[in-house]
This record gives structure tokens, sequence and C-alpha cells, in this order.
């Protein structure tokens, strides 16, 4: 008996592994078959990327990790050239003092281009330093505020850094009775590591003066039209001493992004103390750039 049974499981199975199977089935399961292989591989690949990506995060982290680690391997990712010059400004060092009613707080900047100190700029903007401390140590020697309050208090900030010119603005504040702002701007020529001034920059513009300075004169007159808040010491109906009439050249001045020359003007210059320190930003036409 059992051994009936096992001759009947036997053609069974043989019946069953000889059903025809149809065209479009044997087609279809061809398909699902491919279909399951395409998609191993893509897996294959993707996890192939994954460790590939992972590879490359690690191989930039030890690279990283030697620049950081290693002088020597620092030095040499030093050499890859850059384009253009790299400026860098820190604090060099701070004056500060509080003595009874005065006290002042100089940050003194320092220039490098390209990794070197710019002596020749930084000596120049330690002397402009020198002679605001100086003035403030004779006013408390002096005691010229007696009872009352004075204070110095100058910053700095970078207004200008493309490939050719780096512009560093001294912003100064001295408050007595009253506050003034003073701004002076060094604009230095990454080339030739000088400091340029607007003489210097319009050498080949014999007509810059006449030119600003007319255009400087139409903006004060339509700021003026259109805000009764604005005065400027231009079409004041008097012949007063500190009337603008123009430019002398040696104004500071920087580049905004768009590559206009912006002249800026200390408190009190060009216009009455509530205005601030000014700015006229100098179209391109002007001046043909």
């Amino acid at each position: 008996m059992e051994h009936s049974n096992e001759e009947k499981l036997l053609r069974m199975k043989e019946r069953y592994q000889n059903i025809p199977v149809p065209e479009a089935a044997r087609v279809s399961m061809a398909a699902g078959i491919e279909r399951a292989k395409k998609e191993k591989r893509r897996i294959q690949m993707m996890n192939m990327t994954k460790r590939t990506g992972i590879t490359a995060a690690a191989a930039m982290a030890a690279i990283v990790i030697m620049a950081n680690a290693s002088p020597v391997t620092a030095n040499a990712m030093e050499e890859i050239p850059v384009l253009g010059a790299i400026a860098k400004v820190v604090t060099f060092r701070t004056f500060e003092d509080a003595n009874n009613n005065y006290e002042a707080k100089i940050d003194i900047p320092k220039v490098s281009i390209n990794e070197k100190d710019n002596e020749k700029v930084n000596r120049t903007i330690e002397e402009y330093a020198n002679q605001l401390i100086a003035e403030y140590e004779n006013r408390v020697a002096g005691d010229q505020a007696g009872n009352g309050h004075y204070s110095v208090t100058s910053s700095y900030d970078v207004v200008t850094d493309n490939d050719e010119y780096l512009s560093l603005r001294i912003n100064t504040t001295v408050v007595m009775a009253s506050g003034a702002e003073y701004v002076k701007i060094f604009t230095i020529d990454k080339e030739t590591g000088n400091v340029v001034s607007l003489k210097d920059l319009m050498k080949d513009k014999p007509d810059y003066i006449t030119a600003i300075s007319d255009n400087i004169k139409k903006q004060m007159e339509e700021q003026m039209a259109a805000d009764d808040s604005k005065m400027y010491f231009y079409n004041t109906g008097e012949d007063a001493v500190d009337e603008f009439k123009q430019i002398t050249g040696d104004e500071s001045f920087y580049f905004n992004e768009n590559g206009e020359i912006v002249i800026a003007f200390d408190e009190y210059e060009v216009a009455p103390g509530y205005m601030g320190a000014v700015e006229f930003t100098i179209p391109k036409a002007v001046i043909g750039f």
C-alpha cells in the first residue's frame, strides 16, 4: 500500500512538471525574472555609491586633519594657487582708558595681503590712530572736559574687498558737549599694496573734480527738494564760508558692490550735525568708468 502511494505521488509530480506553459505566461515570467535581476543590480550600485561617499568623506576629513596636524602638509596646501589677492584685517591692538570724566576705546587694525603684513599701510593706519590717542591724552592732561564728559570711540570695518581693492573704514565718534562723527577710509591697491587717493585714481581724468562736485551738488539739491528734513551746506541763500563748492581730491572713498565710487564726508563737513557723516554715490557715467 505504501509502495503504491509513492508510485502515485511520482506520477502526479511527473504530470505537474510536464504541464505546458502558455507563451504569454512564459514571457511574463521571464520579464519578472529580468526585473528582479535589474533591481538587484540597482541595490548593489546604491550600496557601492554609499560606501564610496563614506570613503570620500573620510578622505576629506583625513585631509583636514592632516592640514591641522602636520605643518608640512599645511604648508604644501598653501602653495595651491588662488584667484586674486586675499586680504585679511585683524585688530592689531586696542587703546583703552577710563579716567574720571574721560574714556576712550580705539581699535587699531592691521592689514595683510596674501598672508604678508602690509607694513607701509599699517604704519599709516597706526599714525592715524596715534593722532586720535594723542588728542585724547592732551585733553585729559589739560582737563578740557572740566565737569563735563569726553569720550573717543574708534572702530573699523571693511567696506570694499574685491579683486583689485580693499577699503578699510575707520569710524570715530567724539563726544564732549555734543557728538561728532569722523570717517577715514584707507583704499588699498592689492597689486601694489599702496593706499590710493582719489587724486591717484583720477590722474588720467583732468576734469574729475568739476564732474564729481557738480554731481554731488545735484544730489544735494534733489535730496533737499524731496525731503524737508535733509539739509546741506549748498544753495542756502547765504554767503557762508562752509558752503560746499567742490571736492579737493583728498576725500575718503570706497567702491560699492556695483563698482561705483562712494565719497564720504565727516559730520559738519557738508551738512549740519544732525545729518551725521554723509555719503554720495557717484554714477560711473559721471567719471567715465
